[in-house]
């Protein structure tokens, strides 16, 4: 099961368009998200948020115009509204989350979106950030990057947790053999790395690293 989250960061709108284009089994607006939903007519599956950054002039018209289920939620909270909807996701049964909007100019909230993918690797499902430059994705234990399918040009890994022990990568410009990352000084040797074969296997003894795949 696929959900595609639609948060109220940047949203490039070809790249959701495009996107829009694969069948999802959920579609969840969150927010100021449902703001682009009603702009560009897409019809969304769930609601979700506290509503603070959107019209409330958008919020009443699904209220009175669909049946489309909306969970709002006081602005005085423990967790995000994008947390919300990841849950949300989770609850549905789903097995891979797609975050659009989960970047933007408030570094604080993208931040905290990447610390919620935590709660889906968690549960065993693959969930990813995805802007017009950026994947990101927590991973850990195992991971393969396919040339023909990466995102971009780069691939960075940066500690996730305080220690990621025994990091091995093959077939990367820059490969490593049981590397020990901490977030105490070594975060920034696993930025900017290339794919230099078919793929590149990344493996971990222990810890959790959050990848990122770039383009310029």
């Amino acid at each position: 099961m696929h959900t595609l989250i639609i948060s109220g960061g940047n949203i490039e709108f070809d790249l959701a368009l495009s996107l829009l284009e694969k069948n999802y089994d959920h579609i969840i607006a969150v927010d100021g998200g449902l703001g682009f939903c009603r702009e560009h007519k897409i019809v969304p599956t769930r609601i979700v948020g506290d509503f603070d950054t959107l019209s409330p002039e958008v919020l009443k018209w699904y209220q009175e115009h669909t049946k489309i289920e909306i969970r709002k939620f006081n602005p005085v909270k423990d967790a995000t509204d994008t947390q919300i909807a990841v849950e949300l996701a989770l609850e549905l049964g789903s097995r891979k989350i797609t975050i659009l909007g989960g970047t933007g100019t408030r570094l604080d909230h993208v931040l905290g979106n990447i610390q919620t993918l935590y709660a889906a690797l968690d549960k065993g499902a693959d969930a990813q950030i995805l802007d017009r430059h950026n994947r990101i994705r927590l991973i850990k234990e195992r991971w393969v990057i396919k040339k023909s399918e990466q995102y971009g040009t780069y691939f960075s890994l940066i500690p996730y947790t305080a220690d990621v022990y025994g990091v091995t990568l093959k077939g990367a410009k820059y490969p490593l053999t049981d590397y020990h990352f901490t977030v105490l000084g070594t975060g920034s040797l696993g930025v900017s790395n290339e794919i230099a074969e078919s793929q590149v296997e990344i493996s971990i003894k222990s810890g959790i690293l959050i990848l990122i795949e770039s383009k310029d």
